[in-house]
């Protein structure tokens, strides 16, 4: 579903990826493992089209990422890519269930329509009798899980988590690895996940260990 050909990037004289080669299949749940340093974040983020290589392609079946202009990029990122990240970025003026909306109304959803499956995504997290909540009315683990909603509202093809658990206590962290997991089950989704967790990476279907911008196959 996602091919990776000799992707390459530097910042100034650094080179933080080296040639990166890789695929990742539909429903596979792959984490993305290394030291500090050794390109996991800008790897993730050349995945999810937020940063371009300097050298390579990228591919999502038959689209390749390079010739889409810069309206259809977004286009193309809001409809396809979900994102989770180590702090949730939920807007606070909003509730759980507006903030869950957001992506399909920037995609032009319609509202009810948008709402109803929100509703629906917060209920398999758990989070039916905090829909209308803010954000400073929940828990950690209560908005990581919004903001995993938010990433499934647009049906992506794939979502890139970057440290999702990395803020959270070991049973919220647990809960949120599980729920991976599930939803790869009940929905078919497929994750790409950047994480110094040992047992989420041991848990995965694959690892990718990077190091000094390179795989490490050994």
């Amino acid at each position: 579903m996602i091919r990776i050909k000799d992707i390459q990037k530097s910042y100034g004289e650094l080179q933080v990826l080296k040639g990166i080669n890789l695929c990742v299949n539909e429903k596979e749940i792959v984490t993305i493992v290394g030291a500090s340093g050794a390109g996991k974040s800008t790897l993730l983020h050349i995945i999810g089209t937020l940063d371009t290589p300097d050298k390579g392609e990228l591919w999502f079946d038959d689209i390749l990422i390079s010739s889409l202009s810069s309206n259809k990029l977004a286009t193309f990122r809001n409809n396809n890519i979900g994102f989770v990240f180590q702090f949730h970025h939920l807007l606070p003026e909003f509730t759980a269930l507006e903030n869950v909306c957001i992506p399909a109304w920037i995609k032009g959803d319609n509202k009810k329509a948008a709402e109803k499956k929100a509703i629906g995504l917060l209920e398999l997290m758990g989070l039916k009798e905090r829909i209308f909540h803010k954000p400073n009315e929940l828990s950690g683990g209560e908005q990581q899980r919004v903001s995993v909603a938010r990433a499934l509202i647009n049906n992506p093809k794939v979502i890139l988590a970057d440290e999702p658990s990395g803020n959270l206590d070991t049973q919220t962290k647990n809960e949120l690895h599980r729920l991976f997991f599930t939803l790869r089950q009940e929905l078919g989704q497929t994750f790409v996940i950047v994480t110094h967790d040992t047992e989420l990476a041991e848990m995965s279907d694959r690892q990718i260990r990077l190091k000094d911008g390179k795989i490490d196959n050994r």
